[in-house]
């Protein structure tokens, strides 16, 4: 017979408040943390971004909306990407904006090897031929061009033509001192010329020359060429004077070197020869014993037998064939620039000196 158990009773009655005040304490609990962690949040911000170490240079950032980032392009809203950083403008060379080439050097050998090192080896000996025409004034070449001069041209290339020189710098140590020579076309001359900062040109004239008027003597007896006369650039049908009084001694001569020529034979005790050769035309009148006075014209300057640019080819001799030099046996002057054109010339003067830059010493 199974013992009898304890009688248990129903189950006791739960009451509804237990859960409602449990679970309004869970849900308050978590109001009141958020609001906790907010609270600290905001109290630690300023630490916290004065402590945040600086963003590497190049490392793209975005900024809190509506902060200024000093140096920074305001984008346009809604548009998070940065501004691009626009390109500093390079810098503009004020030789080349004059359309111009500087060539600078330190002489240690051969003055052309000098210029080609500087200015290439396409430009370098036409070059040098150019520039020594501006030279021969100073020093003879190119025996008084020493080691350690210094030289500085400004000049132009121009297709199928010689470079166009418009200023030289050169420093001699024979001489001990700088001298610069300009290109300058003074208003109403029919020419160009180059200068002296002074104003004179820098080329000596002859008096009683055979031409009153050329852009350049091209070539001299000083000039380490050989030539044994001197060259004037001058264009065709220039008038050529006689510089004395003399007799037409011949004409035409070995037309192929020296084209339309002719050789005047001074009058008196001194009894020079003077050659006038590549000319243009010989007047069909004039003959062997023809008589000329001083600056009388005997013919017009051209480009005939071996020439390759219009000029005059004036050479002085001896009975005995002794080649002279003109600028030895003419009286010689330098012309000065008229004052009308002095503020023009000095304007120019400034512009390329200011291109051809402050001269280093020893450079």
């Amino acid at each position: 017979m199974r013992p009898n158990l304890p009688t248990l009773g129903a189950p006791p009655k739960r009451s509804p408040i237990g859960p409602v005040v449990a679970v309004s304490l869970i849900l308050g609990g978590a109001a009141g943390g958020v609001w906790w962690w907010k609270q600290r949040m905001a109290a630690a911000t300023p630490q916290e971004a004065a402590a945040t170490p600086p963003v590497a240079e190049g490392t793209p950032t975005t900024p809190n909306p509506g902060t200024a980032i000093p140096g920074a392009a305001t984008a346009a809203p809604g548009n998070t990407a940065q501004a691009p950083t626009a390109a500093a403008p390079a810098a503009v060379d004020p030789v080349k904006a004059a359309g111009l080439e500087h060539a600078s050097m330190r002489i240690e050998g051969p003055l052309e090897t000098a210029l080609i090192r500087s200015a290439g080896g396409d430009v370098g000996p036409a070059l040098a031929q150019v520039v020594t025409r501006t030279l021969v004034w100073w020093v003879e070449v190119p025996g008084e061009i020493l080691r350690g001069d210094t030289l500085d041209v400004l000049y132009q290339r121009r297709p199928n033509e010689e470079p166009l020189v418009h200023a030289v710098r050169f420093t001699s140590a024979k001489l001990g001192k700088t001298m610069s020579a300009y290109r300058f076309h003074a208003n109403g001359e029919s020419v160009p010329r180059y200068y002296l900062s002074s104003g004179d040109e820098l080329e000596l004239r002859l008096e009683k020359s055979p031409v009153d008027d050329y852009e350049q003597v091209t070539s001299l007896l000083r000039d380490g060429r050989r030539h044994k006369g001197v060259d004037f650039r001058t264009p065709v049908g220039t008038p050529v004077k006689a510089p004395f009084s003399g007799v037409v001694k011949r004409k035409n001569w070995n037309w192929s070197s020296n084209g339309n020529c002719l050789e005047l034979v001074e009058s008196g005790g001194r009894s020079r020869r003077a050659l006038f050769l590549h000319l243009d035309e010989v007047d069909k009148d004039i003959r062997p014993g023809t008589r000329f006075n001083v600056g009388q014209v005997v013919g017009r300057s051209g480009n005939t037998g071996r020439s390759f640019a219009p000029h005059l080819h004036y050479q002085l001799m001896t009975q005995d064939d002794r080649v002279l030099d003109p600028f030895d046996q003419h009286k010689t002057y330098r012309r000065s620039l008229a004052a009308r054109h002095k503020t023009a010339f000095d304007d120019e003067v400034r512009r390329l000196d200011g291109l051809l830059g402050t001269p280093v010493a020893g450079k």
